[in-house]
Formats: structure tokens, C-alpha cells, sequence
């Protein structure tokens, strides 16, 4: 009796109804198992991919600029102008150059002059009613009494000039340049042309009233040719022009 009435373990838990899979939910759940963790692992081996092959491109990078670097080469560099040019297409925003700041501009002012020159201003010489008849090039030369010494009056054209009224012909030299008078007076006939020793081309004479200096002044000039041609041209010119004013001289007595 009392071995019938004690329960056996392994019948109870026979006739206890459970949790159970069958064997096609079995591999089921076990095949999504397996294709749930392959993602994970692809990825991280594609993770690890990725990372070598980032640090092996940026160490080839390296080597190149520092091999670049050694013969004077390097990265190219963007010229800031293309940067800035890329951030603003359009140019819109770009601020305008100092040049083309209308307010750095100078203004065009234009000042009238006070006096308007209209007319030529004539200047008078005194040789407006002469006429030229000789005229020559050359250097005259002044004797300094008090220096013992000749002293170099000035350079330029050495002229004979007629009067167009009196006929008198009287010597004007002026100086290159400055045209100031070095030499002007009247060829009188007490006047007599003297070759300079040791020159053939060159002449010496006393003038008893020069007025180059403004007052008439007694003075010993020589007058000094290029050639010898040109010097005899001087003493023919010269000596004529003394005939006729001994004449008109003569004349007015």
C-alpha cells in the first residue's frame, strides 16, 4: 500500500507539459543565429580593412612630401585667390580693391591760369633797321692792362651790321647761349687790324669807344678764327666796312 501510494518522479515529469521545439524550429532559430552575427563580423573585418589601408596611404603620403621636401618641391599649395574665388563663385561678397575704391580715387581738379599769354612779347635788339653782312664764328679775347693779360671775353657769332638809313656799319658779337654782348662799336678809321704773332688766324685791334658794358670803354681786342681762311674773310669784311664809314664820316664833318 504504501509503495503504490508514492509518487514516481520520473512519471510526473513525463506528464508535465512543457516548453518544447520541434526539430524544424530548431535549426530555424539556430540558422538565424548564425546569420545574425555574420553581419558583425563582416563589418569588423571590413573595419579593419579600411583602417590598414588608410594608415599605409597616409605613411606613402609622408614619405612623398618629405622626399618632395628634400629637392625643393612639396605639397601644391592653392593659390588664396582660387580659395577665395571657390568659396564665392558669384564674387558677390568679395570686397572691391583699394584701386577700385571709387572713394580712393584723386579728384581731376583743373586750375585756370590767372594770366593768359595771347600775344608774342617782342624783344628789341636795336638791329631791327640794320642789315647783316658778314657774320662768322668765333672767340674774342679782352687785354686786362692791369693783369698784364688776355682774358677770354666770349664765344659766338662776330656780325657786321649796316644801317639801312646812315650806312654805318658797326661790329656786335654776343655770346652762345646767354646772346649777352661781348663786343659793340662803330669801325672808325683810325682803327687798324694787326695779325696776333705767332697766328694766322687770328686778328687784334683797339676800339676806342665800346658800349657792350653799356658806357663807352676803350679796349684792346683779339678775335680768334678756326681756320686761316675764315680769318682773312674777317680782315676783308672788316676793312671794307672801315672805307665806307671814313666816307659817310667825311661827310657829315
Amino acid at each position: 500500500m504504501a509503495d503504490a501510494a508514492k509518487p514516481d518522479p520520473s512519471a510526473t515529469q513525463s506528464a508535465a507539459p512543457g516548453a518544447t521545439l520541434s526539430k524544424d524550429e530548431t535549426e530555424k532559430v539556430t540558422s538565424d543565429v548564425s546569420d545574425a552575427s555574420k553581419p558583425s563580423e563582416e563589418k569588423s573585418g571590413t573595419s579593419v580593412t579600411d583602417t590598414v589601408s588608410s594608415a599605409a596611404a597616409a605613411a606613402t603620403s609622408s614619405v612623398k612630401d618629405n622626399v618632395f621636401s628634400m629637392f625643393g618641391g612639396g605639397p601644391k599649395k592653392e593659390k588664396k585667390a582660387e580659395e577665395d574665388d571657390a568659396d564665392e563663385p558669384s564674387g558677390a561678397t568679395k570686397k572691391p580693391a583699394d584701386d577700385e575704391n571709387p572713394e580712393n580715387e584723386e579728384p581731376d581738379v583743373h586750375f585756370e591760369p590767372v594770366v593768359r599769354l595771347t600775344e608774342k612779347v617782342e624783344t628789341k635788339t636795336n638791329e631791327e633797321l640794320e642789315e647783316q653782312i658778314y657774320k662768322q664764328r668765333a672767340k674774342l679775347f679782352k687785354f686786362d692792362s692791369n693783369a698784364k693779360e688776355w682774358k677770354e671775353r666770349g664765344t659766338g657769332d662776330v656780325r657786321l651790321l649796316k644801317h639801312k638809313e646812315n650806312g654805318k656799319t658797326r661790329l656786335v658779337m654776343r655770346r652762345d647761349k646767354t646772346l649777352k654782348v661781348c663786343a659793340n662799336h662803330y669801325i672808325v678809321p683810325d682803327m687798324k687790324l694787326q695779325a696776333n704773332v705767332g697766328s694766322d688766324r687770328s686778328w687784334v685791334w683797339n676800339a676806342a669807344a665800346d658800349v657792350s658794358e653799356g658806357e663807352p670803354e676803350a679796349l684792346t681786342l683779339a678775335i680768334r678764327f678756326a681756320s686761316s681762311e675764315f680769318a682773312e674773310k674777317f680782315k676783308d669784311s672788316f676793312i671794307q666796312a672801315q672805307q665806307e664809314n671814313e666816307k659817310l664820316f667825311k661827310a657829315g664833318e
